[in-house]
């Protein structure tokens, strides 16, 4: 069993103030211009990736994308 911390109403002694330096959320992910695309899939596909998406939570059209990119990457 952890032990519960006793707050006092003590002196903290000399504070500084620092300046926030981490980025912003937004600004950590590197985001590409997207452009939207209609593609024809077949039943089997789609099937595929709307089965494997709900298996990881994630989007079929995502996983599309990004098996799209890392085939770019790979053979660019």
């Amino acid at each position: 069993m952890k032990k519960k911390i006793k707050y006092t109403n003590e002196p903290l002694g000399e504070i500084t103030i620092i300046k926030d330096f981490l980025p912003k959320p937004k600004d950590l992910i590197f985001r590409e211009e997207m452009i939207e695309v209609k593609i024809p899939l077949s039943r089997r596909s789609l099937e595929f990736f709307t089965k494997q998406g709900k298996k990881h939570h994630i989007a079929p059209e995502r996983m599309i994308s990004a098996l799209a990119e890392s085939y770019t990457e790979k053979y660019e």
